[in-house]
């Protein structure tokens, strides 16, 4: 019977009659296995703002004859006229023209440099200072940027103009090394052996490490020839130990018998016998064989894998839906863009490049891009000007339309991300060395992160687990991720990572996958720092890539120095395929669809938060959903929601995770009336940390005797005669605390103040020592009456006894030597000398 597709479906109409999403007809791309959805589909209709390439492909028409091939035939820099700018522009010297306010400012706008050189600036200073100087630890390249100093001559170009590699006298190897394809040397007998000893792997590469004399064709003698399996039971002997004709093996078949004990299947061969597995299971020892579990690879499977006996079975989520070609997940919804920016626009172009254009012009620099997918609103950050704004898709190509988010202590943002479920923008910035975060409409912002950072650069979000993830290609470099509450910090990739860029989180299968622009690899990893895979090696393709972004089974990415945007196999890292190439700087990316961001409950819309509201990582059973911050000059108030000054610090902004560790001089004063009555109202911090309290008693502070009280309990110093000297009135109120930090989270968020009064300090002390006194005279009792009871003694009340036993130890020690002994042993009574022990002779 006939499948009937939905009114929503198109038919294939092939063998096996197939239906796929209507959305998928006519999308560049052949989904049904004979083609029958990308046939007799009409010519793309090109809009009025855009240009018909010859091939059929819509670009802007404000990429006709700028000097770069939008079109893939290179139709749109056909037949183009001499180009002239206008009196508002600067024309570079390769003919583009450019802002004039941005020549001789500092910064290279145009792809040659013309717009800075000496000969068109003239005596002219620049109207702004360069972003920044680079560290007396790093080398500063031709074209402005700063890279590692241990990167200039190591072979390999890190600087886009190749300037750390210019000038360097490369060493030759020795004729018994081996010369690497990066000019590296190794030691001859490191080549062909079955390790990568060059960072380019060039010395394994042409290598024979075939071993002779393997089956199926040639057969190893126990005598140590090497023969052809032709040769074995021929009745000849090949061998010098007639190891090839064994009389009971050669003609036999062991698999008559009870299948030779195989419990699948049983191959006879000349000498002997093997057991084989058929496809879905395999040999556990020498002749059983147990189910495959495919799903155990999480590869196996793009989204959903069910293993059965013998087999698998492939399921898509949601929205996805299993494409009858590729036998892949395919995305059913919204038509899927790639939106990048190349330093001066952000592009947007369709995943065939049928559709190009430009949806944001006369940029600065812009470098980091996200979007908020939901409300069609794009956020980007510009490096030269130092601020990150926002704007509606469809009106971003007006200037007055721009909003400017963030605009002030603000330096390199390389990097942001937008939560798309609490409605909050992360960025990192590399000169600052911080991650922050900022609400969408920028009027409240919170430090993260300032410790522990060198230099930060792409960083990408969860708002369904509550995590962020960036990379940071300082010393070390590294892969960090944290609660989006600026908790639960921890470092998944520290090791074989130098100089990570770009990174994007596979939502649905929970993968990071970043690219690192030194070692030339697109890497992946679970979130959980897990099952990680270098999944392509290229110095070629990978020679500097910038941004990434995945979506079904792709994984695309920037490469500024071919100036494309490449894409490749998520799961293999093969079928490397070109999407854009002629570009100029391309540097973030991101994909547009409206599977890319799913909706989610945001919990902080009931905190009651007074500054802001930053989701919890969900971690454990019952974790929070959010927690309340306050601005970096303040801290949590007792109930956790409402902020109050903070005690000043040396260094500012503080980083959430690790508190500081020098307590300040004094806590402030926001009135100065007397101290008692200002308890309640100068609340100390407290956030979760062993105290030590310090008590002023003359002109040295020194601490009290007892240094620990419980995380919850502080101590506050007992009453005082005043001194001659002056002190501030809170100091004897509250608690100058040293803190140190503890795992728990919540210290970056609360500080609780300290109003405990003397009182109950003092019956900690005094009870525990009554209660100490009193068990020690009563142990004391105890051990006298035991004694009592259990000691001899030679005094009686009986006077018989008592005369006897004196006059005994009178006698016994006189000399006289007519002095009179007493036997050993006196008996007055048998009962009292078996009930006297006294009287027992030793």
């Amino acid at each position: 019977m006939a499948k009937t597709c939905k009114p929503t479906e198109f038919s294939c109409a092939d063998r096996l009659n197939q239906c796929v999403p209507s959305t998928w007809r006519c999308d560049g791309k052949a989904d049904c296995e004979n083609g029958a959805d990308e046939e007799t589909c009409a010519p793309k209709q090109c809009t009025s703002n855009e240009f018909r390439c010859s091939s059929g492909q819509c670009v802007s028409s404000s990429f006709v004859c700028d000097d770069e091939a939008d079109c893939d035939d290179g139709s749109d820099e056909a037949s183009c006229p001499p180009l002239t700018c206008s009196s508002a522009s600067f024309q570079c010297n390769n003919t583009v023209c450019v802002p004039r306010l941005w020549a001789c400012d500092g910064d290279a706008d145009c792809s040659d440099g013309s717009d800075e050189w000496p000969q068109n600036c003239g005596t002219q200073k620049p109207d702004a200072p360069v972003a920044h100087h680079c560290s007396a630890l790093e080398f500063r390249c031709g074209s402005g940027e700063c890279i590692h100093g241990s990167w200039k001559c190591d072979g390999g170009a890190d600087c886009l103009d190749r300037s750390d590699e210019a000038d360097c006298a490369h060493p030759t190897c020795r004729p018994d090394e081996f010369e690497c394809g990066d000019g590296t040397c190794i030691h001859g007998s490191r080549q062909c052996n079955h390790q990568y000893d060059c960072r380019d792997m060039s010395d394994e590469t042409g290598c024979v490490n075939a071993t002779h004399c393997e089956g199926p064709t040639r057969f190893k003698c126990r005598s140590g020839e090497c023969i052809s399996m032709e040769k074995v039971c021929d009745k000849q002997r090949d061998c010098r130990d007639w190891s090839d004709e064994p009389l009971r093996e050669c003609g036999s078949n062991e698999c008559l018998y009870n299948n030779g004990g195989c419990s699948h299947i049983c191959n006879d061969l000349k000498i002997g016998y093997e057991c084989l597995c058929p496809a879905g299971y395999r040999l556990v020892d020498t002749k059983r064989c147990e189910d495959i579990d495919e799903c155990a690879n999480p590869d196996t499977c793009s989204q959903i894998c069910i293993n059965m006996i013998g087999s698998y079975k492939c399921q898509c989520e949601e929205g996805y839906q299993v494409d009858p070609a590729t036998k892949a997940c395919k995305a059913i919804g919204t038509i899927a863009y790639l939106f990048f920016t190349n330093r001066h626009e952000v592009r947007k172009m369709t995943l065939d490049k049928s559709e190009y254009t430009r949806v944001i012009p006369r940029l600065k620099n812009a470098v980091a891009l996200d979007m908020n997918m939901a409300t069609k609103e794009i956020y980007w950050s510009d490096i030269s000007q130092k601020k990150i704004y926002r704007a509606q898709m469809d009106s971003a190509d007006d200037s007055t339309r721009h909003s400017t988010i963030m605009s002030s202590d603000i330096d390199a943002p390389e990097g942001i991300a937008f939560d798309w479920i609490h409605g909050n923008l992360y960025w990192t910035d590399s000169i600052r060395s911080t991650i922050s975060v900022v609400t969408a409409d920028g009027s409240r912002r919170k430090t993260l992160f300032h410790q522990d950072l060198s230099k930060p650069r792409a960083i990408v979000v969860d708002p369904h687990s509550n995590f962020i993830y960036w990379t940071d290609w300082g010393n070390p470099a590294k892969i960090e991720k944290a609660g989006l509450n600026g908790g639960d910090r921890t470092a998944l990739v520290t090791d074989n990572i130098v100089w990570p860029n770009g990174i994007t989180l596979d939502l649905l299968n929970q993968r990071l996958y970043w690219v690192d622009s030194k070692l030339h690899t697109l890497s992946s990893i679970d979130v959980q720092g897990g099952g990680r895979r270098t999944l392509i090696i290229d110095e070629h393709r990978l020679a500097h890539p910038l941004g990434l972004t995945v979506f079904e089974e792709k994984v695309f990415w920037t490469d500024v120095s071919n100036n494309a945007i490449l894409s490749a196999n998520r799961l293999t890292g093969g079928d490397i395929t070109p999407v854009a190439e002629h570009l100029s700087s391309p540097e973030d990316i991101i994909l547009y669809h409206n599977l890319k961001q799913p909706a989610g409950r945001d919990w902080c819309q009931v905190s009651g938060c007074q500054f802001m509201c930053l989701a919890a990582p969900q971690v454990g059973r019952y974790p929070p959903k959010y927690t309340c911050v306050c601005p970096d000059n303040m801290m949590l108030a007792r109930d956790m929601r409402t902020c109050v000054p903070g005690v000043p610090t040396t260094a500012a902004p503080v980083q959430p995770q690790v508190p500081a560790t020098t307590p300040p001089p004094q806590p402030p004063a926001p009135a100065s009336t007397t101290p008692k009555p200002q308890i309640r109202t100068t609340p100390k911090p407290q956030a979760r940390t062993t105290k030590v309290p310090v008590v002023i008693t003359s002109t040295v502070a020194r601490p009290a005797p007892r240094t620990t009280r419980p995380p919850v309990r502080t101590t506050t110093p007992e009453p005082r005669i005043p001194s001659p000297q002056t002190v501030k009135p809170e100091i004897p109120q509250t608690t100058t605390e040293a803190q140190v930090t503890t795992p728990d989270f919540r210290h970056p968020f609360a500080a609780i103040p300290s109003t405990a009064s003397t009182t109950p300090i003092a019956l900690y002390i005094v009870v525990p020592l009554a209660i100490v006194c009193l068990v020690a005279v009563g142990g004391m009792l105890l051990w006298r009456n035991y004694r009592r009871k259990n000691t001899n003694t030679i005094h009686f009340d009986n006077p018989v006894y008592q005369k006897t036993t004196e006059d005994q130890v009178h006698i016994w020690r006189s000399h006289s030597p007519d002095g009179y002994s007493y036997p050993k042993r006196q008996v007055v009574s048998l009962d009292e000398e078996a009930d006297n022990p006294a009287f027992t002779e030793n």
